[in-house]
This record gives C-alpha cells, sequence and structure tokens, in this order.
C-alpha cells in the first residue's frame, strides 16, 4: 500500500498494540520495549540534565516507550505524535501516571502547546523519517515552546559515519527497483551530515551546545540562550557525562550486525555470536534479545532458533 500522509503510514502500523509496540521497537514483548525505553529514558534525562520541576516534551512520542520511563522523574510529560492509534496506545501504557498529557499532531506545527511552556525537549527515531522541510519547521516550533533557557535533544541517521552510509546505501539499493515518476514513501528513512543537522538547529534559533556523530546517529542538544557561561557550563557537564548520552562504538557494531541481519546479508547467530562474546553489557541487553526475536518471527527464513542461542 503507498500512504500519502505520516499519519496514514503510522497509525497503519499502529492498527493493534503489538503492532504499535513492533513499529517502534521491533519487539511486541513489552518486557523488551520497557528495557530499551529505560535505556533511552537514561540518555535523555542525561543529555538534558531533567530535573524533578521540569515540564518536558516528547515531539514523536510514539507508545511513549521512552516518556513512561521518564514521567516519573520529571513535574510533567507532554508526549505528541501524529498518528491517533500511537496516541491511543500511549494512554494505555501510561495510564497509572498522574503527570501525564497527550496530543495527536494535524500537521508540523505545535499549535496546543503554549509559547514559552516547556523546560526540556526531546525527538528520537522520529526526524529521521522526516522531509527536511518537516524536520526544519519542527525545530522552528520547538524554537517558540521551549523556556529562554530550556534545552533540546534530538537525533537523525548520520550520512557521514561509515555505517550510517552503508544503511543509506540500503535505501538506495531499495528505490533503485521503483518507478522514479512515484513519489517515494512519505516517511522514508532520511540522513544528515553533522553539520547540515547542526545548520537546522541553528538557523531555528537554537544554540547547538555538542554534537555527537561517532556514530551511525548525530545527537544533538541545543539550547535557547546567548549566556556564553551557561552554556560553557552545560557544554562541560555534557562532556563528563557523554558516556551515557553518546550511542558506543559497540552499540554502532551491534546495529550493523543486526541491520545485516534484516536485510539478509548474515544469518542472525552470526549476530547472537557477537552479542555473546560481548555479555555483561547495556549493548548486549538490548539487542540480543531483539535479534534473538527476529529469529524466531522468521522460521521460514532461518529455520528454527538453535538451542545454543
Amino acid at each position: 500500500m503507498d500512504f500519502v500522509s505520516y499519519k496514514q503510514l503510522w497509525d497503519s502500523k499502529a492498527g493493534s498494540p503489538s503492532d504499535a509496540l513492533i513499529a517502534v521497537d521491533g519487539s511486541s514483548d513489552e518486557s523488551i520495549v520497557r528495557s530499551n525505553g529505560q535505556f533511552t529514558a537514561r540518555q535523555v534525562s542525561s543529555a538534558l540534565d531533567i530535573q524533578a520541576g521540569d515540564h518536558v516534551l516528547e515531539l514523536g512520542c510514539g507508545v511513549a516507550r521512552i516518556g513512561r520511563e521518564l514521567a516519573p522523574s520529571c513535574a510533567h510529560w507532554t508526549g505528541v505524535d501524529i498518528s491517533g492509534n500511537m496516541i491511543e496506545r500511549a494512554a494505555e501504557r501510561t495510564a497509572h501516571q498522574d503527570n501525564v498529557t497527550l496530543y495527536r499532531l494535524d500537521r508540523n506545527n505545535l499549535e496546543m502547546i503554549p509559547d514559552n511552556s516547556i523546560d526540556k525537549a526531546y525527538s528520537i527515531a522520529v526526524m529521521c523519517h522526516m522531509d527536511k522541510e518537516d524536520l526544519y519547521l519542527y525545530l522552528e516550533e520547538l524554537q517558540r515552546v521551549v523556556k529562554l533557557g530550556g534545552m533540546i535533544f534530538i537525533e537523525t541517521w548520520n550520512l557521514a559515519h561509515p555505517v550510517g552510509w552503508k544503511r543509506w546505501q540500503y535505501e538506495v539499493r531499495h528505490w533503485s527497483h521503483s518507478g522514479q515518476s512515484v513519489r517515494k514513501d512519505v516517511s522514508r528513512n532520511q540522513f544528515c551530515t553533522p553539520d547540515e543537522f547542526e545548520l537546522y538547529q541553528r538557523q531555528a534559533g537554537f544554540e547547538v551546545i555538542r554534537s555527537f556523530s561517532n556514530s551511525p546517529w548525530v545527537q544533538s542538544i541545543a539550547a535557547i540562550s546567548k549566556d556564553v557561561e551557561w552554556l560553557e557550563k552545560q557544554a562541560r557537564r555534557i562532556e563528563k557525562n557523554k558516556t551515557e548520552i553518546a550511542y558506543s562504538v559497540l552499540f554502532g557494531e551491534m546495529f550493523e550486525k543486526t541491520m545485516a541481519v534484516i536485510y539478509g546479508v548474515i544469518h542472525p547467530r552470526e549476530a547472537i555470536a557477537f552479542c555473546d562474546r560481548h555479555r555483561g553489557t547495556a549493548e548486549t541487553d538490548l539487542y540480543r534479545p531483539y535479534v534473538l526475536g527476529l529469529w524466531r518471527g522468521n522460521p521460514e527464513q532461518w529455520g528454527e532458533v538453535e538451542n545454543s542461542a
């Protein structure tokens, strides 16, 4: 089916609770989704120095994979998403929390969020699915709603990294078989170089404090402030905590192995073996269950899961 809007595509992907989990995390296992959500929530909290009194916004919240884990540590968490089905799933997963607000977006603005009302905002694994025009429009909206002295943490695919380039080449090969007169899927994977990603932020009115780009992703922390001393203080804090924020080399390597499994380049046992050589790491805790789930879900392609896995 060809989708003509972000909403149409993501509503389709989130047609059922299990489908929605798979769409945002690749797994329908709630325990795995929560574990992955906790991993990313720690990244976000460290990047933005989230405090108990903060009002926090997530752009593209999906099923509240991250927000469910982050909401208890802030005063109020607001999630917005273009998909009404995703918002329904997020509401179900955060029903036990009384400091959560959810909104469905109608267009590429945040009209339901008042000016200067948000202390910290973030968007994870979302801008990589946006046309560049929409990416920039959302940055302008974040600039409007985030308070003076507030910060954002955002990421997208890193075209300049070797693994990021390889990921982009998979897209190239896929689209080489499509009709060139037909528009490509509305939420296809899109890529930026670190300089390009920072340019969009600066032009939208942010001061980029720090970017991390030694992985297949560009991760950027930016602020609304001209206070040089404060910005330098934040830069020092981020540098001190960078191992909690930036994706590690091992994370990128495991992603590359997983990507090779998904595209049929290697058998899952090879990725599992790689994970097992790095047991006891947070990266293995994330990737091993995911690869194992892929294998179990596709026995016709890879055979039954072996006992050793």
